[in-house]
């Protein structure tokens, strides 16, 4: 048999490659983290739109929510659950989530709410 071949020198973590994240993958992982967030309606599922640059990115959520509620409160639970979870999963900075709210349903019209007693005509 012939001598063992030399292995090849040893080239450092950051120098063997590059890894990029699809946008749509961000993108998922927003909405999931938005549905985290909230107690999602049936058929309201939320739906997320990203632009990354380089290790930036820069969020957009659409949600449908009950009303009446705190609607300030639930869009910054959003946003924290959206920075928080696309940062742990990416490790990508996100500066902004911008959030719009695209239908209020009221608790009291929507089919199978609580309580319902009468129809609206």
């Amino acid at each position: 048999m012939g001598t063992p071949r030399p292995l090849p020198p040893k080239v450092p973590p950051a120098e063997r490659g590059a890894l990029r994240i699809a946008d749509r993958v961000v993108a998922k992982i927003a909405a999931q983290a938005a549905r985290e967030a909230l107690d999602v309606l049936p058929g309201a599922v939320p739906h997320a739109t990203v632009t990354v640059h380089h290790d930036i990115a820069r969020v957009r959520v659409s949600l449908e929510l009950d009303y009446p509620c705190d609607l300030a409160a639930r869009c910054a639970a959003v946003r924290g659950q959206v920075v928080r979870r696309v940062e742990q999963c990416t490790a990508m900075a996100v500066p902004e989530v911008d959030i719009d709210i695209e239908h209020l349903h009221s608790t009291h019209t929507r089919p199978g709410a609580a309580g319902r007693d009468r129809r609206l005509r």
